[in-house]
């Protein structure tokens, strides 16, 4: 073997293998799907829904200063059941929903970013109106060796609801359903 095939072999060879594998698009499906469980789980008022959304080392960084960051599936999950279960007992019910405005992405690893509104709507008896709430999102996501993808990190703080309503749609990313300002919707009654 010459040294030009040497190195031409060996130059090939270190392409190949240091190639990086490229996200493709049924990635962004997968990762847009969290949304819609998320969405699922709130209007249903179940924890397990979204269990399989989170990694098993996942951490969750919540938005209340006084409260420590939450580590492991197991503890994330036991967040929600407890929300969920504040709901239920006031007989209300609750939902959510998402606006990503952008993602960054590489092979395994993906960050969303993003809006959220959740909507509060209090027991039929209680003549109390609905609210709502927002804030933004960075989610971060791994995706395992088996293609699945899991949330490792999420955190979320507060923000005004127009934020939300004033997203713009991008290419591929979760938009979420088309809530329409409270304000809105109120005078419409």
């Amino acid at each position: 073997m010459t040294l030009f095939k040497f190195i031409a072999a060996t130059f090939l060879s270190l392409v190949f293998m240091v190639q990086p594998t490229v996200a493709m698009p049924e990635d962004n499906v997968a990762l847009n799907r969290f949304y819609t469980q998320f969405s699922e789980a709130f209007e249903h008022l179940d924890a397990e829904m979204v269990k399989s959304i989170y990694a098993e080392d996942a951490c969750y960084i919540p938005e209340n200063q006084s409260k420590e960051i939450t580590m492991g599936r197991n503890n994330i999950i036991a967040l929600y059941k407890k929300f969920f279960g504040k709901i239920k007992h006031k007989e209300a019910r609750i939902e959510v929903d998402f606006r990503v405005v952008e993602r960054q992405m590489e092979a395994s690893n993906a960050t969303d970013i993003g809006y959220y509104l959740i909507r509060f709507y209090p027991p039929v008896d209680a003549e109390e109106p609905v609210s709502e709430f927002a804030g933004k999102f960075v989610t971060v996501s791994k995706k395992s060796e088996d293609g699945k993808w899991y949330l490792t990190v999420d955190t979320n703080n507060r923000a005004e609801p127009p934020f939300y309503y004033n997203a713009k749609p991008s290419p591929n990313l979760y938009y979420g359903r088309q809530f329409t300002p409270l304000a809105a919707e109120n005078h419409d009654h």
